[in-house]
């Protein structure tokens, strides 16, 4: 039976090679870099939820979703009339520290 440590070394080897070996872990050249990577992408959002608020994470959504090729997404709603409230993009941590 293979031992955890040399289970690592496998993993390590195949994602050297180029293999996805954790879940969500693309891009990762070790075990240990997908495993990070992984981490971060199933946090990212939550965590971003987090600090806006849920009011500020959709205005966020919002203002990005109306993005294209040609204009970023607040060109685009001052362009259509659509009003975006960036004042609810604060974070709770800017906030709480003035």
């Amino acid at each position: 039976m293979a031992s955890a440590q040399q289970n690592k070394q496998e993993l390590d080897e195949k994602a050297k090679q180029g293999e996805t070996v954790v879940p969500g872990g693309t891009g990762g050249k070790s075990f240990e870099a997908q495993k990070n990577l992984a981490e971060g992408r199933s946090r990212g959002g939550q965590t971003r939820k987090e600090q806006l608020g849920s009011e500020g994470y959709q205005q966020m959504g919002r203002k990005g979703g109306l993005s294209t090729t040609d204009m970023s997404g607040g060109e685009r709603a001052e362009e259509e009339g659509i009003d975006i409230d960036e004042s609810k993009f604060r974070t709770r941590n800017m906030d709480q520290n003035k």
